[in-house]
Protein backbone atom coordinates (compact mmCIF):
# COMPACT_ATOMS: atom_id res chain seq x y z
CA UNK A 1 0.00 0.00 0.00
CA UNK A 2 1.23 3.46 -1.07
CA UNK A 3 1.48 6.38 1.10
CA UNK A 4 3.33 7.99 4.36
CA UNK A 5 2.17 10.64 6.45
CA UNK A 6 -1.49 12.37 6.09
CA UNK A 7 -1.24 16.44 5.34
CA UNK A 8 -1.73 18.84 8.69
CA UNK A 9 -5.47 18.87 8.40
CA UNK A 10 -6.01 14.68 7.98
CA UNK A 11 -2.74 13.90 10.88
CA UNK A 12 -5.35 12.08 13.13
CA UNK A 13 -6.32 8.58 13.52
CA UNK A 14 -9.10 7.51 11.27
CA UNK A 15 -8.92 3.82 12.12
CA UNK A 16 -8.62 1.90 14.92
CA UNK A 17 -7.53 -1.97 15.04
CA UNK A 18 -7.98 -4.35 17.51
CA UNK A 19 -5.67 -7.56 17.14
CA UNK A 20 -6.62 -11.16 18.35
CA UNK A 21 -7.63 -14.48 17.23
CA UNK A 22 -11.54 -15.34 16.76
CA UNK A 23 -13.47 -18.02 18.53
CA UNK A 24 -14.96 -18.52 22.03
CA UNK A 25 -11.70 -20.66 22.79
CA UNK A 26 -9.35 -17.82 22.66
CA UNK A 27 -11.74 -15.15 24.15
CA UNK A 28 -9.82 -14.82 27.17
CA UNK A 29 -6.31 -15.35 26.04
CA UNK A 30 -3.22 -12.69 26.05
CA UNK A 31 -3.37 -12.28 22.21
CA UNK A 32 -6.64 -11.19 22.16
CA UNK A 33 -5.89 -7.89 24.21
CA UNK A 34 -6.38 -6.01 20.76
CA UNK A 35 -10.07 -7.19 20.47
CA UNK A 36 -10.34 -5.90 24.18
CA UNK A 37 -9.34 -2.54 23.84
CA UNK A 38 -11.55 -2.19 20.99
CA UNK A 39 -14.45 -3.91 22.42
CA UNK A 40 -13.86 -1.53 25.49
CA UNK A 41 -13.97 1.45 23.38
CA UNK A 42 -17.39 0.23 21.27
CA UNK A 43 -19.44 -0.18 24.15
CA UNK A 44 -18.25 2.96 25.51
CA UNK A 45 -18.78 5.18 22.75
CA UNK A 46 -22.29 3.00 21.84
CA UNK A 47 -20.76 1.47 18.20
CA UNK A 48 -21.91 -1.98 17.28
CA UNK A 49 -19.44 -3.80 15.05
CA UNK A 50 -20.72 -5.90 12.38
CA UNK A 51 -18.92 -9.35 10.08
CA UNK A 52 -18.36 -7.66 6.58
CA UNK A 53 -17.19 -10.18 4.67
CA UNK A 54 -14.93 -7.82 2.19
CA UNK A 55 -13.01 -6.79 4.94
CA UNK A 56 -12.50 -9.93 6.58
CA UNK A 57 -13.28 -8.57 9.69
CA UNK A 58 -16.08 -6.65 12.38
CA UNK A 59 -16.08 -3.55 11.49
CA UNK A 60 -18.17 -0.03 12.37
CA UNK A 61 -18.26 3.18 11.19
CA UNK A 62 -18.69 5.81 13.80
CA UNK A 63 -18.45 9.72 14.47
CA UNK A 64 -16.50 11.08 17.23
CA UNK A 65 -17.72 14.90 17.31
CA UNK A 66 -16.97 15.99 13.73
CA UNK A 67 -14.55 13.27 12.53
CA UNK A 68 -15.11 9.93 10.99
CA UNK A 69 -14.08 6.83 12.45
CA UNK A 70 -13.34 3.04 11.67
CA UNK A 71 -13.46 0.56 14.18
CA UNK A 72 -12.02 -3.14 12.88
CA UNK A 73 -11.47 -6.06 14.10
CA UNK A 74 -9.59 -8.28 11.48
CA UNK A 75 -11.40 -11.89 11.75
CA UNK A 76 -8.16 -13.76 9.90
CA UNK A 77 -6.76 -14.47 12.71
CA UNK A 78 -3.55 -12.88 14.32
CA UNK A 79 -0.90 -13.67 11.65
CA UNK A 80 -2.96 -12.41 8.60
CA UNK A 81 -4.42 -9.65 10.05
CA UNK A 82 -2.93 -7.03 7.29
CA UNK A 83 -4.98 -8.49 4.79
CA UNK A 84 -8.16 -7.06 7.02
CA UNK A 85 -6.43 -4.07 7.53
CA UNK A 86 -5.20 -3.16 3.89
CA UNK A 87 -8.56 -3.91 2.43
CA UNK A 88 -9.85 -1.75 4.85
CA UNK A 89 -7.47 1.21 4.41
CA UNK A 90 -7.89 0.75 0.93
CA UNK A 91 -11.54 1.16 0.90
CA UNK A 92 -11.77 4.09 3.09
CA UNK A 93 -8.57 6.02 1.75
CA UNK A 94 -7.22 5.53 4.84
CA UNK A 95 -2.86 6.09 5.18
CA UNK A 96 -0.60 4.29 7.33
CA UNK A 97 -0.03 6.93 9.48
CA UNK A 98 -3.51 7.26 10.46
CA UNK A 99 -3.68 4.40 11.69
CA UNK A 100 -3.66 2.65 15.42
CA UNK A 101 -3.35 -0.70 16.17
CA UNK A 102 -4.07 -2.32 19.49
CA UNK A 103 -1.81 -5.21 20.25
CA UNK A 104 -0.80 -7.81 23.21
CA UNK A 105 3.29 -6.82 24.04
CA UNK A 106 5.55 -8.86 25.71
CA UNK A 107 8.09 -6.37 26.67
CA UNK A 108 6.33 -4.08 28.60
CA UNK A 109 4.93 -5.95 31.89
CA UNK A 110 0.90 -6.39 32.63
CA UNK A 111 -0.55 -3.01 33.75
CA UNK A 112 1.42 -1.00 31.34
CA UNK A 113 1.00 0.66 28.04
CA UNK A 114 2.56 2.98 25.40
CA UNK A 115 2.06 4.43 22.24
CA UNK A 116 4.26 5.11 19.22
CA UNK A 117 4.44 6.14 15.79
CA UNK A 118 6.29 3.23 13.18
CA UNK A 119 8.91 1.14 14.67
CA UNK A 120 9.81 -2.49 14.58
CA UNK A 121 7.02 -5.12 15.22
CA UNK A 122 9.14 -7.49 18.28
CA UNK A 123 8.43 -9.93 17.04
CA UNK A 124 4.41 -9.88 16.88
CA UNK A 125 3.70 -11.63 13.74
CA UNK A 126 -0.08 -9.79 13.47
CA UNK A 127 2.17 -7.00 13.45
CA UNK A 128 4.58 -8.45 11.23
CA UNK A 129 1.77 -9.52 8.73
CA UNK A 130 0.29 -5.14 8.74
CA UNK A 131 3.61 -4.20 8.22
CA UNK A 132 4.26 -6.02 5.08
CA UNK A 133 1.04 -5.52 3.45
CA UNK A 134 0.98 -1.94 4.00
CA UNK A 135 4.46 -1.79 2.87
CA UNK A 136 4.78 0.90 5.67
CA UNK A 137 5.81 0.63 8.83
CA UNK A 138 4.54 4.12 10.23
CA UNK A 139 1.46 3.73 11.63
CA UNK A 140 0.55 3.82 15.28
CA UNK A 141 0.78 1.04 17.73
CA UNK A 142 -0.99 0.99 21.01
CA UNK A 143 1.19 -1.41 23.03
CA UNK A 144 -0.30 -3.31 25.70
CA UNK A 145 1.60 -4.83 28.09
CA UNK A 146 1.33 -8.61 28.91
CA UNK A 147 4.90 -9.30 30.05
CA UNK A 148 6.68 -12.51 29.45
CA UNK A 149 6.76 -15.93 29.70
CA UNK A 150 10.34 -15.65 31.45
CA UNK A 151 9.89 -12.41 34.01
CA UNK A 152 7.17 -13.77 34.85
CA UNK A 153 8.12 -16.62 36.50
CA UNK A 154 6.16 -18.94 33.90
CA UNK A 155 7.90 -22.44 31.95
CA UNK A 156 5.86 -21.47 29.13
CA UNK A 157 7.45 -21.35 25.60
CA UNK A 158 5.98 -18.24 24.52
CA UNK A 159 3.79 -19.29 21.95
CA UNK A 160 1.89 -21.23 24.44
CA UNK A 161 1.83 -18.08 26.95
CA UNK A 162 -0.23 -16.09 24.45
CA UNK A 163 -2.76 -18.49 23.88
CA UNK A 164 -3.85 -19.03 27.46
CA UNK A 165 -6.17 -16.40 29.62
CA UNK A 166 -4.00 -14.13 31.99
CA UNK A 167 -3.22 -15.19 35.95
CA UNK A 168 -5.93 -13.45 37.91
CA UNK A 169 -3.39 -10.21 39.38
CA UNK A 170 -2.34 -9.83 35.34
CA UNK A 171 -5.94 -9.52 33.58
CA UNK A 172 -6.68 -6.76 36.54
CA UNK A 173 -3.53 -4.95 35.49
CA UNK A 174 -4.20 -5.55 31.76
CA UNK A 175 -7.29 -4.55 32.15
CA UNK A 176 -6.34 -1.56 34.07
CA UNK A 177 -3.90 -0.53 30.89
CA UNK A 178 -6.73 -1.23 28.67
CA UNK A 179 -8.85 1.46 30.33
CA UNK A 180 -5.88 3.92 30.07
CA UNK A 181 -5.93 3.41 26.56
CA UNK A 182 -9.17 4.19 26.13
CA UNK A 183 -9.45 7.36 27.86
CA UNK A 184 -7.18 8.78 25.37
CA UNK A 185 -8.52 7.10 21.97
CA UNK A 186 -10.75 10.41 21.12
CA UNK A 187 -7.61 12.30 21.67
CA UNK A 188 -6.01 10.28 18.59
CA UNK A 189 -8.47 10.77 16.69
CA UNK A 190 -8.80 14.45 17.26
CA UNK A 191 -4.84 14.52 16.03
CA UNK A 192 -3.36 15.75 19.60
CA UNK A 193 -1.26 13.00 19.43
CA UNK A 194 1.65 14.46 21.95
CA UNK A 195 -1.28 15.11 24.70
CA UNK A 196 -2.51 11.36 24.61
CA UNK A 197 1.16 10.42 24.54
CA UNK A 198 1.75 12.61 27.96
CA UNK A 199 -1.11 11.58 29.51
CA UNK A 200 -1.08 8.01 28.81
CA UNK A 201 2.90 7.52 29.87
CA UNK A 202 2.39 9.76 32.58
CA UNK A 203 -0.07 7.33 34.45
CA UNK A 204 1.93 4.63 36.24
CA UNK A 205 1.73 0.80 35.96
CA UNK A 206 -0.39 -1.44 38.40
CA UNK A 207 1.51 -3.50 39.95
CA UNK A 208 1.39 -7.28 38.53
CA UNK A 209 0.99 -10.53 39.67
CA UNK A 210 3.58 -12.56 41.72
CA UNK A 211 4.78 -16.03 39.74
CA UNK A 212 2.42 -19.10 40.24
CA UNK A 213 -0.54 -16.94 40.84
CA UNK A 214 -4.13 -18.62 40.58
CA UNK A 215 -5.76 -18.46 36.54
CA UNK A 216 -7.51 -15.71 35.62
CA UNK A 217 -11.40 -16.19 35.01
CA UNK A 218 -12.17 -12.95 33.61
CA UNK A 219 -11.12 -11.79 30.42
CA UNK A 220 -12.63 -11.18 26.70
CA UNK A 221 -11.60 -14.05 23.71
CA UNK A 222 -9.23 -15.83 22.28
CA UNK A 223 -8.31 -17.07 19.34
CA UNK A 224 -6.44 -20.12 17.46
CA UNK A 225 -3.42 -19.25 15.46
CA UNK A 226 -0.23 -20.53 17.43
CA UNK A 227 3.15 -19.00 16.74
CA UNK A 228 4.10 -15.95 18.28
CA UNK A 229 3.06 -16.56 16.21
CA UNK A 230 1.04 -14.04 15.41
Amino acid sequence: MEGGSADTEQARVRMIVGLGNVGAEYARTRHNTGFWLVDRFASRIGAVLRPERKFSGDLARVSIGPHDLILLKPSTLVNRSGQSVVATALFYRILPDQILVAHDELDLPPGQAKLKLGGGTAGHNGLKDVKARLTHAGFWRARIGIGHPRTLGLEQDVADFVLHPPRREEQTAIEDAIGRVDSVLELMVQGQFEVAMMRLHSAGPRTTAPAGASAAPSAPGAAADGSRKP
